[in-house]
């Protein structure tokens, strides 16, 4: 008798710290309107007021360099959860920093891409701090990724990031941010005078849509060239497939920047540019690859059809002088997170903090030539990028948008998808519904500012 009531208090205060637990960790999800919230109104206000970049007062110039990010360590690999943090022990292809440094007199602008699955919110951190050693700002930055999943990790603590990265080395950070800042300043040293054009090339048939199959894709294959007058040229390339043709099984013990990293290279070889990958709307967007008889087949067989895309393209692709250089970084409300257990019921926002971290976020949005680059801190939806184009092509202006600019706060996805029940809209979706139109109404803002 005695062993049942000693059992049965056990179980109730088992019971209470349970119901205690889940009341001070759950809250019912927030659906609220948008704009009728406290951050659409604080963003939208820094949209107005942002200030008009100076026009040009010299021809556009440019340089452009790479240096090798593969670090004399083996790290974690980031990208597939699955892998519980394991080590790459093998260099499939090196992994680099890319930079191109753009000039036109008033403005001064920085573009680097990381063969990396996302630009690590603790290296924008230390950048924000370090970019003067080049005599740059946060402000005059804007970075992507390529977003292969078999790269360096080790660059976010936390328990969601080493879940997502493995385990957290601060020197790993401080690693990635040194590389950056050296492509700069080697960059900042190539400088002389460009012409610029632009093309887009329709690859449909190399993605489709993962969450939900059938729905409209992003396509696209968006182009920019830089011509300097006296040879050399640059190629920078967006695209929205995933890069995660080499998977968590077959690719676990391998460093590789997937296809983007053989898609740039066969860029380099066939037409002697230096060429530059950044991950395009990906959110909700996978690449549709024939198979071959190993990863490395399927990867190289998927860069090199993307690659003749291009490469038959270019000799129609024509430069001209253009010395538009602006970019405009707005930072970015969001909504208290709203990571979810259930349709409708949510961990609390401390919590969440607890076990992810609290970063800043921003758009960025970069009118070069006749081209404007709206970069977004997520996943972003290639669904989403119907809408934007006719804002900008009302403009006069070629968009191209891309994904993992410095912050992350997970996919964003259309509105309509907020409740079902995906990877992309229940687990990875962060901060509440709402967000496909929000991020989109602050892009198009951005976009109407250039």
């Amino acid at each position: 008798m005695r062993f049942l009531r000693i059992t049965g208090r056990i179980l109730l205060g088992l019971l209470l710290f349970i119901g205690l637990f889940l009341a001070v960790s759950l809250s019912p999800v927030d659906r609220t309107p948008y704009r009728q919230t406290d951050y659409y109104a604080r963003t939208n206000q820094r949209l107005t007021h942002l200030a008009t970049p100076p026009a040009a007062t010299a021809p556009l110039r440019a340089g452009w360099a790479k240096v090798n990010l593969t670090p004399a360590y083996t790290t974690p690999t980031g990208g597939y959860g699955v892998r519980r943090g394991k080590h790459w022990t093998v260099i499939n292809d090196s992994v680099y920093v890319r930079a191109i440094v753009l000039d036109n007199g008033s403005n001064h602008v920085a573009i680097v891409s990381l063969d990396l699955l996302i630009t690590p919110p603790t290296v924008t951190e230390q950048l924000k701090r370090r970019l003067p050693e080049v005599g740059l700002r946060w402000e005059n930055l804007f970075i992507g990724a390529i977003h292969s999943h078999n790269s360096l990790g080790g660059w976010a603590p936390g328990l969601v990031g080493e879940l997502i990265a493995g385990d957290y080395e601060e020197r790993i950070v401080t690693h990635i941010t040194d590389k950056i800042l050296m492509a700069i300043r080697v960059a900042q040293r190539q400088l002389s005078p460009v012409q610029i054009g632009f093309t887009d090339l329709d690859a449909t048939s190399l993605v489709y849509n993962r969450l939900q199959e059938g729905n409209p894709v992003d396509g696209r294959v968006r182009l920019l060239k830089l011509q300097k007058t006296d040879g050399p040229s640059a190629l920078l390339c967006t695209f929205a497939g995933h890069a995660t043709i080499f998977d968590a099984v077959q690719g676990a013990d391998s460093l590789s920047r997937d296809y983007p990293g053989a898609l740039v290279d066969k860029l380099t070889r066939d037409t002697g540019s230096f060429a530059v990958f950044m991950a395009g709307a990906v959110g909700s967007t996978g690449p549709r690859a024939t198979f071959h008889n190993n990863q490395r087949q399927t990867l190289r067989h998927y860069a090199d059809t993307l690659g003749t895309l291009i490469e038959t393209a270019l000799p129609a692709l024509k430069t001209r002088p253009d010395s538009a250089l602006a970019l405009l970084t707005l930072p970015l409300g969001l909504h208290d997170p709203e990571a979810r257990v259930s349709e409708n019921w949510r961990v609390r926002p401390w919590l969440f903090h607890a076990v992810y971290g609290d970063y800043p976020s921003d758009l960025k949005a970069l009118r070069l030539g006749p081209a404007v680059l709206v970069g977004t801190p997520c996943d972003f939806s290639g669904e989403l990028i119907a809408g934007l184009t006719p804002i900008a092509n009302r403009r006069g202006l070629k968009l191209m948008v891309t994904s993992f600019n410095g912050g992350y706060v997970g996919y964003i996805t259309p509105d309509q998808y907020y409740d079902k029940d995906a990877y992309e809209t229940r687990v990875m979706n962060w901060f509440g519904p709402g967000n496909g139109t929000y991020f989109s109404e602050m892009m198009a803002g951005l976009i109407n500012r250039q």
